[in-house]
């Protein structure tokens, strides 16, 4: 088996798994295959015996202190009727949640067991560079049989997590909470916490599924059109409005229907490490305050969270504090945290309900004021679909068209007639492009003049500007066969929850809700900015930033002390989480005076985001798309000096 090379990784032969190859393709949807509640000795009506009981309110283990031992080792699980090899922290998938004090100096004694070298990254932990566990930059991985120890100051509090960062370890089980608690109590209280982990488990070995990514992009997404969809469409509407719809995305070889690379066709969803046929159970007493702490540790998948029957109220991103905002529903990115309060009211269960993205299965848990006690799982939402403002197209200002009736990713600009437009020019480089090669330029009935000038400066107090005014520039690097779209209109969205999430009926949190309770502690105007282009060419599965993938790459450089603004320009139909080591991101969402800081940014598909970086620490830093399928490409190494 050929060994696949990840920047800022170190590399194992088979990462702990055993190849598979599957006979019969089948959709997980959300529920462990074949005998759904045998494994925990239930039927579908039977009362949970204590030992199965034990097993479904289990979580991962707590360990407290300031000194910590933990062990990789290879262990055999099965979530899904199928015996596979994970990677387990203290024989445990999730791992051990890691409580720390602010203020305290912890020492990890890490040993690895396995076969292979190992590493942990301090996910959001602010730390020296050198305690940041990245093999090839912080340094030089954990050999087999070896013994590494970190040691650090802890400079914050909040919830946090801990993962591997060599090879694919963490989609095989290496990851784990970690809740750091305040000097000084919150600024809200509660009765009881609990860590909700999510992740994504897969039965094949993960070079497997990326060597069928490469091979083809679409392989796991059983939603794409279909000849019987199109005839559908035509019968019902006529050949006009099936053109109208469906015109451009055919001519730029593009699917509204790429919403996630790899899907419940292959993965289990797990809530705490449950998969979906038992899920995690949380106790309640009637009339309790109960903090939950939602950490996104899967390899691909983002969640659309909510509890049917409870508010949410919205603490903490990322480990920081933020003005309160009651929700009926959240998007978590791959990587993000986010502590919500939640106040059962009745004696009755709640089902936490954390379905993909992509509509292809879900992750639950339930909570509950006795075990014996279940909560209805509810239905799904539909599969949403990607519209042309999520290809980063604004043509809300453009004359001459009918812009009523479809969902454009925050602007209405629906009801285009596609047949009016000259689809078949191709040129090198355009001023408008996207996809295969659509000359914008062509289109009739548009006066181009009128186009929206990207960007929303509006000025604080202390001069902090919301995200950058500049018009987008294409670098020569963004041309050739390794991209296949370039978003020239992509807007700020702060406000916009996403696909899929789009006039769902319940309120969604968006990153325009985000205020930190605190005031900004940086207030400097950045001294500079720099572009970012998130960059790609889907069907060759080619990821990179500004179309230069990470091993051509020049280092970032940034002067000790700076203040600089970060603007993502995200040139793809994917949505990308962006995590920067080391140092914050303050991301600009309008009010300068409350910037909610972050570790992990999601850019939306055709979409620019802005936020604000205060080069503090000094050293050698990985910043990367925490998709770990787009990590070869899509990675840079940052250097503060």
């Amino acid at each position: 088996m050929s060994k696949i090379i990840l920047p800022g990784f170190d590399h194992g032969s088979d990462h702990g798994m055993e190849p598979e190859s599957l006979s019969r393709r089948r959709f997980v949807t959300g529920l462990a295959a074949g005998t759904a509640l045998m494994g925990l000795g239930l039927s579908v009506n039977a009362k949970p015996s204590s030992e199965a009981m034990k097993k479904i309110l289990a979580g991962p283990t707590i360990l407290r202190g300031d000194k910590f031992d933990l062990t990789y080792s290879p262990m055999k699980i099965n979530l899904t009727g199928n015996d596979r090899i994970a990677t387990a922290i203290n024989g445990s998938v999730p791992a051990p949640v890691l409580r720390w004090k602010e203020g305290d100096t912890v020492t990890l004694n890490v040993t690895n067991n396995m076969a292979e070298d190992t590493s942990i990254h301090w996910h959001g932990i602010i730390l020296p560079p050198e305690q940041d566990g990245v093999p090839g930059i912080s340094f030089a991985g954990i050999k087999p049989g070896t013994t590494h120890k970190y040691q650090f100051k802890v400079n914050q509090s909040g919830t946090y997590w801990y993962h591997s960062h060599s090879g694919f370890q963490e989609q095989t089980g290496a990851y784990g909470a970690i809740v750091i608690d305040p000097k000084e109590p919150p600024p809200y209280t509660y009765d009881r916490d609990y860590v909700v982990m999510l992740s994504d488990w897969t039965d094949e070995n993960p070079t497997d599924v990326y060597h069928k990514l490469k091979k083809l992009s679409h392989y796991y997404n059983f939603r794409e059109r279909t000849i019987g969809d199109a005839m559908g469409e035509i019968s019902e509407g006529g050949w006009d409005k099936f053109w109208a719809n469906r015109g451009m995305w055919n001519d730029m070889r593009m699917s509204d229907r790429d919403i996630s690379d790899v899907t419940g066709y292959t993965y289990t969803f797990l809530t705490n490490g449950h998969a979906p046929a038992d899920g995690w159970t949380g106790l309640f007493k009637k009339g309790e305050k109960v903090l939950l702490r939602f950490i996104n540790a899967a390899a691909m998948t983002f969640f659309d969270v909510r509890i049917p029957g409870l508010k949410m109220t919205v603490v903490a991103t990322d480990g920081q504090y933020i003005q309160p905002v009651s929700v009926d529903e959240f998007r978590i990115g791959v990587a993000e945290t986010y502590d919500v309060i939640v106040e059962p009211s009745a004696e009755r269960a709640y089902s936490i309900f954390s379905q993909a993205i992509d509509r292809s299965g879900y992750a639950r848990g339930t909570l509950t004021p006795d075990p014996s006690m279940t909560a209805d799982v509810p239905e799904m939402d539909a599969a949403p679909l990607l519209t042309h403002g999520d290809m980063g197209m604004d043509m809300s200002s453009m004359s001459g068209m009918d812009h009523s009736g479809h969902d454009m990713g925050g602007s209405s600009m629906g009801g285009m007639d596609h047949s009016k437009m000259d689809m078949g020019k191709k040129v090198s480089k355009p001023a408008m492009k996207c996809g295969g090669g659509m000359d914008m330029s062509s289109m009739k009935g548009m006066d181009h003049s009128k186009m929206k000038e990207m960007g929303k400066p509006e000025m604080g107090s202390g001069g902090i500007g919301f995200g950058s005014s500049r018009k987008i520039v294409h670098a020569d690097t963004e041309y050739g066969p390794h991209i296949d779209m370039r978003a020239d209109a992509p807007q700020y969205r702060l406000d916009d929850p996403g696909v899929g999430l789009r006039n769902n009926g319940r309120k969604v949190l968006t990153y325009a809700d985000l205020r930190n309770l605190n005031r900004t502690a940086d207030r400097r105007d950045p001294g500079r900015e720099i572009d970012l282009h998130l960059t790609g060419n889907m069907s060759r599965y080619m990821w990179s930033f500004n179309g230069v993938k990470y091993k051509d790459a020049e280092p970032l450089r940034l002067k000790y002390g700076e203040r600089v603004r970060i603007n993502l320009i995200n040139d793809t139909m994917m949505n990308h989480p962006i995590h920067l080591h080391g140092m914050w991101s303050d991301l600009e969402t309008g009010d300068a005076k409350y910037i909610p800081r972050k570790h992990t940014i999601v850019v939306q598909p055709g979409a620019r985001i802005s936020y604000l970086v205060t080069a503090d620490a000094k050293g050698s830093w990985a910043y990367h798309c925490h998709l770990v399928y787009h990590m070869l490409g899509m990675f840079r190494k940052v250097v503060v000096s």
